[in-house]
């Protein structure tokens, strides 16, 4: 099993962001929103959106980033091969991880039930 996150695993591209906003699969909770779209892949993308309106300094952001991509990286194989843009509408810090991990995975659970097609 691999735990990396290679460029693969990643979206990059704005075609690849607008297809999954286009097929308007999305799930709110808490400070996160998640849209979501089947791949043809055999593994799932993810693609991250923090605003400076959330956080105006570049540190909070990144921080927000890494602690989303390390959940995605240490889950990646139990996912189906899905594109998912996870958007953050509020800010969160170190004392707020248990929530944000927690509404991330019931975000998760409930996007696999949306009627996605390719």
């Amino acid at each position: 099993m691999e735990f990396h996150f290679g460029k693969k695993y990643r979206l990059l591209k704005t075609d690849d962001f607008s297809s999954v906003f286009a097929l308007r699969c999305q799930k709110s909770r808490g400070c996160l929103q998640i849209f979501q779209a089947r791949n043809s892949l055999d593994y799932p993308r993810l693609g991250l959106i923090v605003a400076k309106k959330v956080a105006k300094r570049a540190n909070k952001r990144n921080y927000m980033k890494r602690v989303l991509r390390e959940w995605f990286r240490l889950h990646k194989h139990e996912m189906p091969a899905v594109d998912i843009i996870i958007r953050v509408r509020q800010p969160f810090t170190h004392s707020d991880y248990c929530v944000v991990i927690n509404n991330l995975q019931q975000l998760l659970l409930a996007a696999s039930t949306c009627k996605t097609s390719q």
